[in-house]
């Protein structure tokens, strides 16, 4: 799935700990569910100010999907 792999790139060179991040696909009702987790100490890259980084991400996510014809979003868990 190319929004998977667009999610684990972007989310694995944000953080100081690549080898940490870990995607979970978890399907809802025709919908994809990315489930983002990475180290607590690296929530705050992830996030970003005011959830700045978090909505781009979504969004690169989700432009990924839609190009794949599979909607998908991203859920960050702590």
């Amino acid at each position: 799935m190319m929004a998977r792999e667009v999610l684990e790139y972007i989310a694995s060179n944000l953080v100081d700990k690549p080898d940490e991040v870990r995607i979970q696909e978890v399907s809802d009702d025709g919908e994809t569910v990315l489930e983002l987790r990475v180290h607590p100490e690296d929530m705050g890259k992830i996030i970003g100010k005011r959830g700045r980084t978090a909505k781009a991400i979504r969004a690169m996510v989700k432009a990924a999907s839609t190009r794949d014809g599979s909607p998908a979003t991203v859920e960050i868990v702590e």
